[in-house]
C-alpha cells in the first residue's frame, strides 16, 4: 500500500516561513495531482494549492502571492513554500494525490498523507 508523509511544519511567528515537503514510501512509478489541503478544528479541509504532472498549478485565494506549489518529479516530491504566514494560515496541513502508479502496476486513488501542524504565532 503506498502512503504520502509530510515533512517541514512547526512554530513560526507571522511574518515568517516555512516549507512543507511531501513524500510517497515505497516504490513509485508515477503520480498525477498533487496538492496541499488544510483543515482547523470545526471546519471542512480546504484546498490550499495543487500541481499537476506537466507543473499546472492552482492555489487558493487566501494564499496566492505568498505560498508557491512545486514537484521534483525525479524524486516524487512536492513542496509548498509558504511566506508571509498569519495566524489564520495555522492548521494541520495534508498532502494528496489523486492517482498514484506504485509497485508492479498497481494503482491508488486520493491518497493522505498523516499532516503536519503548522502554528502560526508570537
Amino acid at each position: 500500500q503506498v502512503q504520502l508523509v509530510e515533512s517541514g511544519g512547526g512554530l513560526v511567528q507571522p511574518g515568517g516561513s516555512l516549507r512543507l515537503s511531501c513524500a510517497p514510501s515505497g516504490s513509485i512509478l508515477s503520480i498525477n495531482v498533487m496538492g496541499w489541503y488544510r483543515q482547523v478544528p470545526g471546519k471542512q479541509r480546504e484546498l490550499v494549492a495543487s500541481i499537476t504532472s506537466g507543473g499546472g498549478t492552482n492555489y487558493a485565494d487566501s494564499v496566492k502571492d505568498r505560498f508557491t506549489i512545486s514537484r521534483d518529479n525525479a524524486k516524487k516530491t512536492v513542496y509548498l513554500q509558504m511566506n508571509s504566514l498569519n495566524p489564520e494560515d495555522t492548521a494541520v496541513y495534508y498532502c494528496n494525490s489523486d492517482y498514484i502508479r506504485y509497485a508492479n502496476y498497481r494503482r491508488a486513488y486520493d491518497v493522505w498523507g498523516q499532516g503536519t501542524q503548522v502554528t502560526v504565532s508570537s
